[in-house]
């Protein structure tokens, strides 16, 4: 048996993948090590499956609402278990592409966990394997905090485990993951409270998007609770009960859900065996190129602490194999203006820098323009469905630094924009493009009020924060 490699990638999700095909089809011997199946946390625990229970909290929201057009649908009634069989029929079947395709492109499979013996060699299974260059290609994986009760919660694993729906919710956490489990939850006609330790949800975000999300959502009728330290959980007899550091009682839950971010998955490779620096939360430290402190070792995906993106994965992977296989020597991942949407009810989608963030970089020379309006969908109704949009412009030439938009088609949207970022555009490119009418896209193209930024905004955002 073969045990010799130019490339072994640690990990069958996105960014091992992306790695290993790339170097396969550059007529390398490649080997993949994985210990479950194919497609990692994005197909079986996170972006696909995710996406499915979206759409459907979408659909029931649109059945919800269809008598606002003099449709008579009633109340629609969600078959939870019905929905999660055809959601896992829909996640066998691509783990059944991902097996064909490694097959098909000759890369080795390799079931098991890997450690490192030294710099060139692995175990898995009592076997080594040895390479010229090995990339650990792992993700990451849920956090639990350390708190009394804590075995009381599932994480976003454990909800992609559910068969039947929970009726009354806590979610613990106000990032990418909470807000979107929170939504479609409440969407799909759980109750739902959201707790969060950060005063606000997405802090990373444009303060626009987050402001308008907690909104909505409070108006939408999720309970939001910020700045609430948890200090642990219990059950009685009413259910599961959430305690906060400052004596609050949050009680009564059937579920609740740790969403309170993800740490990198380097436990059991033994990085200390082949000298691999790694910081104290498991992040494995790479340069811009995706070297690690070892020669012939690199490090790709969330396992970095990076962007923790799908495509963000891919595309280090694909641009890794490039440098190593393909002369690529400049080939290596652009961590900025990197497109996001988190898919809460409404979706919004980031791409660029934040308005404080353009403050940091460009000083006064920030120049930002916004809108808001309800978008036609809702028009004929009466429930809130407000549409905002931002667009930060740095220079005199304006040229947009970051773009902004919550409501509904906000996933779509972006993308396009997010090409015009990437190449460069300024607001009179978008002034002299002709709008598509009637959108909420057009929205972008077609704003002309604007409001310059100064020192004394950006002191008194200082002093805030």
């Amino acid at each position: 048996m073969n045990t010799h490699y130019d490339l072994i990638a640690i990990g069958g999700g996105s960014a091992g993948l992306a790695v290993a095909e790339r170097a396969a089809g550059l007529n390398r011997r490649v080997a993949l090590v994985e210990q479950a199946q194919l497609g990692g946390t994005c197909v079986n625990a996170g972006c696909v499956p995710k996406k499915v229970m979206w759409n459907a909290a979408q659909a029931m929201t649109s059945v919800r609402h269809a008598g606002e057009y003099a449709i008579a649908a009633g109340e629609p009634v969600l078959d939870w278990a019905e929905l999660v069989a055809r959601r896992n029929a829909y996640v066998a079947g691509i783990n059944r592409h991902w097996d064909a395709y490694v097959l098909d492109r000759g890369i080795v499979r390799i079931a098991g966990g890997a450690r490192f013996v030294d710099a060139h060699t692995l175990e898995v299974g009592g076997v080594r394997y040895t390479a010229e260059h090995i990339v650990i290609a792992t993700g990451g994986a849920p956090i639990v905090p350390d708190v009394p009760g804590a075995e009381l919660g599932i994480t976003s694993d454990g909800f992609f485990a559910l068969q039947q729906q929970p009726r009354r919710v806590a979610v613990i956490g106000g990032g990418y993951i909470g807000v979107e489990l929170a939504g479609m939850l409440h969407a799909l006609d759980s109750k739902v409270t959201v707790v969060t330790l950060e005063p606000q949800l997405l802090e990373a975000f444009d303060p626009m998007l987050r402001e308008r999300l907690a909104e909505q959502m409070t108006a939408d009728g999720i309970d939001l609770h910020t700045g609430f330290q948890v200090s642990g959980l219990y059950r009685d007899g009413l259910g599961i009960t959430v305690t906060g550091a400052r004596g609050e009682v949050l009680g009564g839950y059937d579920t609740v859900i740790w969403a309170v971010g993800r740490r990198a998955n380097t436990d059991g490779l033994a990085l200390a065996a082949a000298g691999v620096d790694v910081q104290r939360n498991g992040v494995v430290t790479v340069d811009d190129y995706d070297r690690t402190s070892v020669p012939g070792i690199y490090a790709i995906g969330d396992v970095t602490g990076r962007v923790p993106l799908t495509p963000v994965a891919v595309a280090a992977g694909r641009r890794l194999a490039a440098r190593l296989f393909d002369n690529c020597t400049a080939c290596r991942m652009n961590y900025e203006q990197v497109p996001t949407v988190v898919f809460a009810h409404p979706p919004l989608a980031s791409v660029g820098l934040t308005e404080p963030q353009a403050w940091e970089v460009h000083g006064d020379d920030v120049t930002v323009y916004e809108t808001s309006f309800t978008p036609m969908q809702a028009a004929l109704g009466k429930r809130p469905g407000v549409t905002a949009m931002k667009l930060v412009c740095a220079g005199k030439d304006e040229r947009i630094v970051g773009c902004h938009v919550i409501g509904a088609g906000a996933d779509e949207i972006l993308q396009g924009f997010a090409v015009a970022l990437q190449m460069g555009a300024t607001k009179a490119d978008f002034d002299g493009t002709v709008a598509i009418h009637p959108t909420s896209a057009e929205e972008l193209v077609t704003m002309k009020q604007g409001r310059r930024v100064g020192a004394e905004l950006r002191a008194q955002h200082a002093a805030a924060a």
